[in-house]
C-alpha cells in the first residue's frame, strides 16, 4: 500500500506562486508515475500533470510554462511549482500514484489541499 500526504495549499493573488508537496510512503516501484490532478468547485477531477519514475513529464496544455512538476525519488516526495496562478486554477490538488501491473492498474490518493487564487 501507498499513502499520499500533499501539504502547501492556500491562499494567493493572481500572478503568485505556491508549491505543493506529496510526501509517499511505502513501497514505491521504478514504474510508478506520480501525478497531480485537481479539482475545480462544482467540476469533475483533471489531470494536471505527470512525472515518470526517470523523469519524464506531461503537461495539461492550461499549465504548460506556468506549472513545473518534479520529483525526489530518493525522498519519495512529488512537488508542484506554481506560477503565474490565475483565478481558474483554484481548486483542491490530488496527488496521485498510478501503478500498472500487466492489465490493471491501480491508483493512489492523497487527501487533497485547497488552492484558492484570489482575483
Amino acid at each position: 500500500q501507498v499513502q499520499l500526504v500533499e501539504s502547501g495549499g492556500g491562499l494567493v493573488q493572481v500572478g503568485g506562486s505556491l508549491r505543493l508537496s506529496c510526501a509517499a510512503s511505502g513501497t514505491i516501484f521504478s514504474t510508478d508515475v506520480m501525478a497531480w490532478y485537481r479539482q475545480p468547485p462544482g467540476k469533475a477531477r483533471e489531470l494536471v500533470t505527470s512525472i515518470t519514475y526517470g523523469g519524464k513529464t506531461w503537461y495539461e496544455s492550461s499549465v504548460n510554462g506556468r506549472f513545473t512538476i518534479s520529483r525526489d525519488n530518493a525522498k519519495n516526495t512529488m512537488y508542484l511549482h506554481m506560477n503565474n496562478l490565475r483565478p481558474e486554477d483554484t481548486a483542491v490538488y490530488f496527488c496521485n500514484l498510478g501503478r500498472q501491473f500487466y492489465d490493471a492498474t491501480s491508483n493512489f490518493w492523497g487527501q487533497g489541499t485547497q488552492v484558492t487564487v484570489s482575483s
